[in-house]
């Protein structure tokens, strides 16, 4: 059973940073490409950011490019999610979540089987 568990969430004031990580266990972790997504109250989760399984490809929502980096550490079973430069919208539920493969779009939550419990990170103004 695959189990992915987060963590590094809080509460930062607006411009700070975060980094959040994610564990992951149960299959072969180096095989499987690996997103970030987030939800607050009454909304739809949202797509934040994806990592092919070799790390080689990234992508990101357009509210996050250039303030977010994921990467991951394939011998350490694990993916992160680098946040600068925050901002009150990004106050969220984060969660982790592993790819199903067979070239399922990167960016839609239905790609993704298994999911964290997730991580609440707060930005105050």
């Amino acid at each position: 059973q695959v189990q992915l568990v987060e963590s590094g969430g809080g509460l930062v004031q607006a411009g700070g940073s975060l980094r959040l990580s994610c564990a992951a266990s149960g299959r072969t972790f180096s095989s499987y490409s690996m997103g970030w997504f987030r939800q607050t109250p009454g909304k739809e989760r949202e797509f934040v950011a994806a990592i092919s399984w070799s790390g080689l490809n990234t992508y990101y929502a357009d509210s996050v490019k250039g303030r977010f980096t994921i990467s991951r550490d394939n011998a350490k079973n694990t993916v992160y999610l680098q946040m600068n430069s925050l901002k009150p919208e990004d106050t969220a539920v984060y969660y982790c979540a592993e790819h199903r493969g067979f070239r399922a779009p990167m960016t839609q939550e239905t790609s993704y089987d298994y999911w964290g419990q997730g991580t609440q990170v707060t930005v105050s103004s």
